[in-house]
């Protein structure tokens, strides 16, 4: 019996297009793809999920890699205003949301997030007032699909493995929960009544 159903957060809940900020504040292409490579495809980024480097040390370490002053400054200036421009609510997925409640469903969150997304999670998720839970990799240290990530969610909500269903855009993630005995369903396709006809399939069989 499915009684609680756990999102990931970039690709499900949100679009994540990283290029955004950089377009908004770099008019040179050339510059806005070194910069952008330098702070959102580095090694850094994932540091930063897992919580284990602070913020001023990640971005000095990214703007080492890139070749003029310039190209610093801007590093600089998207990474402290990524989190405005680069997420956005998924289509539909609100109302996926707000249908499951209604259904009676525990709504959590399991997301590879740093630390930043704590302070603003809340403006840009929709439905966030389902939501029962929320938990960030960076919170503890450890990420999708490491076992640890999940052993924290159900032990941070009290959840048991066999009544989730979790949903998230890679099929790593989902062999991961599977794993620790939470089924899930890969939503790579991002299509939303595909989504929702496997969600209301749930415990049909029950």
């Amino acid at each position: 019996m499915i009684k609680n159903i756990v999102f990931d957060m970039g690709k499900v809940m949100l679009e994540y297009e990283p290029d955004i900020v950089c377009a908004h504040y770099i008019e040179d292409e050339e510059e806005r793809k070194e910069v952008s490579r330098a702070v959102f495809l580095s090694p850094e980024w994932v540091l930063l999920d897992m919580g284990v480097i602070p913020e001023d040390a990640a971005l000095k370490r990214m703007q080492s890699r890139l070749s003029t002053e310039h190209e610093r400054q801007m590093a600089a200036l998207c990474f402290e205003h990524w989190h405005e421009y680069n997420m956005y609510p998924k289509e539909g997925m609100g109302d996926i949301v707000r249908w499951l409640k209604s259904e009676g469903y525990g709504i959590y969150l399991c997301s590879n997030a740093s630390v930043r997304l704590l302070t603003c999670y809340q403006k840009v998720i929709p439905a966030i007032d389902c939501f029962d839970g929320v938990l960030f990799s960076a919170e503890v240290k450890c990420m999708k699909p490491q076992k640890e990530m999940y052993a924290h969610l159900f032990e941070r909500f009290q959840l048991k493995p066999e009544e989730c269903f979790f949903v998230d855009d890679w099929d790593l993630n989902i062999e991961g929960a599977q794993a620790c005995g939470m089924d899930g369903y890969c939503f790579i396709d991002g299509n939303v009544e595909k989504l929702k006809k496997v969600l209301a399939s749930l415990n049909q069989n029950a």
